[in-house]
């Protein structure tokens, strides 16, 4: 067993950039005012907060008062399509929404209760054994009474990049909004809302090194939104609640610093991420890849191995010193096989046997090529046990 502990876990979250917590440290301490508050320490936590939505909304090509702060990526989806849809429900009676079985629960579990609850139908899109929708299926199934589509960007649990840009020109064509959850895009991709023809996407900090427990949404002006959290004016009257000034602070200069650096992170995951693919499909006996092989997020491998007790290999892993996971971090200690991974054709005895293995800028080759001496005695060891 190894002495050294090694992160391959960055899909589930980041540490925290030390350079956004410094810029963070004053909004605690000095300038720790209510951004409500009409006097100065009000004022510069306001001022703050102003900045950092500017700044958020340059990254994503989007105008400030578009953007607004949440508490997470969760809240963010909550808002969002919860909002649309009972607005749009309200103005024009639409109650057919468009998603896929692929999305993260934040955004399965809002549509389920918006169906269970409210009146809702809710339709699955098709996608293929990469987990990818296909925009025509999209152009098929949008009716005169759809309220929202929501196509996550890329998946947290495959990795698979979908083509937001042309499915986003179909929905604006047909004048229904269009919802990416891009909390695991925004690390890895240039996003461009306007490009892409997106009305409203969702990030969260954690996933690009800054704090967790802020959330960011763009909502494009056109578009009316029922809050779900209602009290004060903050946030445009969408999201009532003192905003987390430092967090705010923290997500801006973590997304700046991120999206400044795709190319050069790119450029060093692309070759570890292919190491990884390689050296598990050539040494783990009935391995199979998850997720498009080229249109993938650029630090993330993911893998099924046949009668393997998934749970089983991350607990061996973690006692050799190895940080994965099983599929989407909420899934760990599930029994149940992953929605997504059926979703795409996969048997219950090669889908609980899934591993996701995710990079960050501090992983380094020797880490990955430890990860890789190691891992085929240990799937080995949690296929006897299966």
């Amino acid at each position: 067993m190894s002495n050294k502990r090694v992160y391959l876990d960055y899909a589930a979250t980041t540490p925290l950039d030390a350079g956004v917590l410094q810029k963070m440290l004053s909004f605690f301490s000095e300038d720790f005012g209510n951004p409500s508050s009409v006097h100065s320490w009000g004022q510069r936590a306001e001022g703050a907060i102003e900045a950092a939505r500017v700044k958020i909304a340059n990254r994503l090509n989007a105008s400030p008062s578009e953007i607004i702060f949440t508490s997470c990526g969760t809240e963010s989806d909550n808002l969002a399509i919860r909002g649309v849809a009972l607005a749009e429900q309200t103005s024009r009676g639409a109650n057919h929404i468009l998603t896929t079985p692929v999305e993260h629960h934040a955004v399965l579990h809002t549509v389920q209760q918006l169906e269970r609850y409210f009146g809702f139908t809710v339709e699955f899109l098709p996608v293929d054994p990469f987990g990818m929708v296909d925009p025509l299926d999209v152009k098929a199934r949008i009716t005169p009474q759809t309220a929202l589509v929501s196509v996550i960007y890329a998946n947290n649990e495959i990795g698979t990049i979908n083509p937001v840009a042309e499915i986003g020109a179909i929905c604006h064509e047909a004048g229904i909004a269009f919802h990416t959850d891009a909390v695991q895009a925004a690390a890895h991709l240039k996003i461009d809302v306007q490009k892409e023809a997106i009305d409203l996407l969702t990030i969260g900090a954690h996933k690009f090194y800054g704090p967790k427990g802020v959330g960011a949404l763009f909502v494009q002006s056109d578009h009316r939104l029922i809050p779900s959290q209602t009290g004060g004016s903050q946030e445009s009257g969408l999201r009532a609640g003192t905003q987390n000034v430092p967090y705010i602070v923290g997500m801006a200069e973590a997304l700046e610093a991120s999206q400044g650096n795709l190319a050069d992170e790119a450029k060093k995951l692309l070759p570890l991420r292919a190491r990884i693919i390689s050296g598990v499909l050539a040494n783990v006996p009935r391995a199979q890849l998850t997720g498009h092989p080229i249109q993938r997020l650029a630090n993330h491998a993911s893998f099924v191995f046949e009668d393997v007790d998934g749970n089983r290999l991350l607990m061996l892993l973690d006692q050799n010193g190895f940080a994965c996971s099983s599929g989407s971090a909420c899934k760990v200690g599930d029994p149940k096989p992953s929605e997504v991974l059926t979703s795409i054709g996969l048997s219950d005895n090669w889908a609980l046997g899934s591993l996701r293995v995710t990079l960050g800028k501090f992983t380094t080759q020797e880490e990955v090529d430890s990860f890789l001496a190691v891992l085929p005695s240990l799937v080995e060891k949690a296929r006897r046990s299966a």
